[in-house]
């Protein structure tokens, strides 16, 4: 038993050490590493609360140290490899001073993503459906966008603006009451699961795209969230 209450935790801690590792890839603008090491502490993250019921060992200390190392990995390495990305642009002169210290906005996507992980933990309606975008979509989303779409943004006059745009934009998405669907399947049937089969069928083609597939995915994921909600609000 003793064993066995350490595995979920172990795992955790594997996902911690790949979102640390992505920070370091960042750094030396390997985005694309940085964007592989993500995608790995997303397998962690899946498999330790996985894990963790399978064996019947949750724990409030394992709820804590999921927290802890999602918002490394999923919160602060996407800050990072878009602060990082930032800091190498190019900018017009008339931003003056402004030009310095505006890739430092990009750690907004940490702190918004320790709201929604705190948020998350304390809110008891999110069981078969998410409040706000959850933090590895988001991380995801801007590995991809970096990684394969940064040459292009980096040689638009205005790429500054709309990184900046995107950043208060997700910040948003992250902490907003919008809900937004699981794909977690209860059971297997077109009734139960139609918004997921439309969902998953819509993403396949967009796989085509190689880095920036997560980018279309996310898009299309919260495009389909908003729709849903704003039907629901209509009654």
């Amino acid at each position: 038993m003793s064993i066995k209450r350490h595995i979920p935790n172990a795992i955790t801690c594997c996902n911690l050490f790949s979102g640390c590792v992505a920070c370091v890839m960042a750094f030396k603008g390997a985005f694309d590493l940085a964007m592989l090491f993500i995608v790995v502490g997303a397998t962690f993250d899946f498999f330790d609360g996985m894990v963790a019921r399978l064996l019947h060992v949750s724990s409030p200390l394992g709820v804590q140290m999921d927290s802890l190392a999602d918002d490394v990995t999923f919160g602060l390495a996407p800050a990072t490899i878009v602060f990082c990305y930032m800091n190498g642009m190019i900018y017009p002169q008339y931003l003056g001073v402004f030009s310095e210290v505006l890739p430092y906005a990009a750690f907004l996507i940490a702190v918004f993503s320790a709201c929604r992980l705190a948020k998350f933990n304390v809110d008891k309606r999110q069981t078969n459906t998410f409040i706000g975008l959850p933090t590895p979509a988001n991380a995801l989303f801007w590995s991809s966008l970096v990684t394969g779409a940064g040459d292009w943004i980096s040689g638009m006059s205005a790429g500054w603006l709309l990184m900046l745009g995107l950043i208060l934009l997700f910040s948003f998405f992250l902490v907003s009451e919008i809900p937004m669907f699981s794909l977690k399947f209860k059971n297997l049937s077109w009734e139960s699961n139609r918004i997921r089969y439309i969902f998953l069928l819509v993403s396949l083609p967009m796989f085509a795209l190689g880095y920036l597939a997560p980018v279309a995915i996310i898009a299309w994921y919260l495009i389909l969230s908003i729709i849903l909600f704003v039907r629901s609000s209509r009654g």
